[in-house]
């Protein structure tokens, strides 16, 4: 089981990530989403498309855009659509 935990609180847990250079990539089902708020902020992948963000509310406190996926990834990425990864804090083990 694979576990994402900021500030002493559980974001996703799994046993189906999906692990691309290094990052777990969590399916939609595995993650709270009652913890996350949508985030104008994007990047580019030049292999697996453009990634969208969110960022992690608990307790009243903010992780701004410590979570990204692909809504809509190029075919190479295909298998991530949808999924979650996190950073900037985000303990993942």
């Amino acid at each position: 089981m694979v576990i994402a935990t900021w500030r002493d609180t559980i974001i996703a847990q799994s046993d189906a990530t999906l692990v691309v250079e290094g990052n777990h990539y969590f399916p939609p089902d595995a993650v709270r989403m009652d913890l996350l708020e949508d985030s104008g902020t994007h990047s580019t992948c030049p292999w697996k498309g453009v990634a969208s963000y969110k960022t992690i509310v608990v307790a009243g406190e903010r992780n701004a855009d410590a979570v990204w996926y692909y809504p809509d990834p190029k075919s190479a990425a295909s298998n991530i659509a949808g999924y979650f990864a996190f950073w900037k804090g985000v303990k993942v083990a």
